[in-house]
């Protein structure tokens, strides 16, 4: 079958390349036609557009890149209808990808969406439209499926692709001396991989680094920067630089402050006791607040329903908060009660498989 894939971001680029790697498993005659990135395209089939010209962050940023935005859509239409692919499968990245559901619809081709939107926050309808245009749904948070179905709407929860990653990954034995991390505890920072959120987020989690001289930190850089980059903000502290080894990182970590998103589910995954930040435009946050109808935006929080880690947001991501926050996790009892918590959370999250079981559901559900 013809799979056409849209995947606007890093993430989405991980998740459909081990998408893609099932389908062919599943499917001796895939072929795939997408926008994605570098993971994906070493999957085979043609990359039409590359999700680093795609993804932007925040309300006032989406709005300062309309017109790239609109061009992007109307290129991908265009080449979904000229393609007619069997199946259209769209991997989040809701603002972009709803609109092309509708299109699709309405050109009669299949749509399968995997990793759902977070229509749960905010503007909850919008599910009435994703009944509307999406014919199959594949959830990756357990909370998820209750959603869907106070709805009226059939879903699938096919566990989280993160487990399947956890699951294969190997640490190296050797870590700590190729990337120069004396022995000791090791404090990991990820900032995220975009540059407003690095250059949002950063320089707070850098502010306390001196205030914890028994620790040696650790920057998970995105490879999307250079050394150079990054030394603009770590210049004259001793702070180290990881590129492309994030999972090696936190197998190594003793604790984390961590941008808020999917970073903050992988520290957990690991049983790395995290403070999650995040700091957006004052514009973008202020329209969040009105909006968002959540209590919590980091997934460990939301998974179990309750505070397992401590989110500063805004005002609140400040050197002072962090510091205090950070200070509790190193060691003693808040240490011990989040890697507790965590226990409940790999509970609720299920086994690895996420991929397999979505292409087989995909497959299927092609040929009913």
């Amino acid at each position: 079958m013809k799979y056409y894939l849209v995947a606007g971001e890093a993430s989405g680029d991980l998740h459909g390349a081990n998408l893609m790697k099932a389908l062919k498993a599943e499917d001796k005659d895939a072929v795939f036609r997408y926008f994605g990135g570098d993971k994906m395209q070493a999957e085979g089939g043609e990359l039409v557009k590359h999700y680093a010209d795609m993804a932007f962050m925040g309300f006032t940023e989406v709005l300062l890149n309309l017109r790239t935005i609109f061009k992007n859509l109307k290129a991908c239409k265009t080449d979904v209808l000229d393609w007619t692919p069997d199946v259209l499968i769209l991997i989040d990245f809701p603002g972009f990808n709803l609109k092309i559901a509708e299109f699709a619809k309405k050109q009669g081709i299949k749509v399968c969406y995997y990793i759902s939107p977070k229509i749960w926050a905010w503007n909850q309808k919008r599910v009435l439209k994703i009944k509307r245009d999406v014919d199959h749904m594949f959830c990756i948070l357990p909370f998820e499926v209750d959603f869907y179905q106070e709805w009226g709407m059939k879903v699938d929860y096919v566990g989280n692709p993160l487990l399947d990653e956890k699951a294969q990954f190997s640490p190296n034995p050797d870590f700590r001396t190729e990337h120069n991390l004396r022995d000791g505890n090791i404090i990991a920072l990820l900032p995220g991989s975009r540059k407003q959120e690095i250059e949002r987020l950063l320089p707070e989690m850098l502010s306390i680094t001196e205030k914890f001289p028994d620790y040696t930190f650790a920057v998970a850089a995105a490879p999307t920067f250079t050394e150079d980059y990054y030394n603009q903000f770590i210049a004259g502290k001793n702070v180290m630089l990881v590129f492309n080894n994030t999972y090696n990182l936190l197998f190594n970590a003793h604790a984390a402050i961590v941008a808020s998103g999917t970073a903050t589910l992988e520290t957990a995954l690991f049983k790395v006791p995290q403070v999650v930040v995040y700091k957006g435009g004052i514009i973008s946050i202020a329209i969040a607040r009105l909006l968002v109808k959540i209590k919590f935006i980091s997934l460990v929080n939301l998974i179990v329903n309750k505070k397992i880690v401590t989110e500063l947001i805004q005002e609140d991501c400040n050197p002072a908060k962090i510091y205090d926050e950070l200070n509790l996790i190193v060691s003693g009892k808040s240490r011990k009660e989040m890697l507790s918590n965590y226990d409940t959370l790999l509970n609720l999250m299920g086994t690895p498989g996420a991929s397999e079981k979505t292409a087989t559901l995909i497959v299927k559900y092609s040929k009913s």
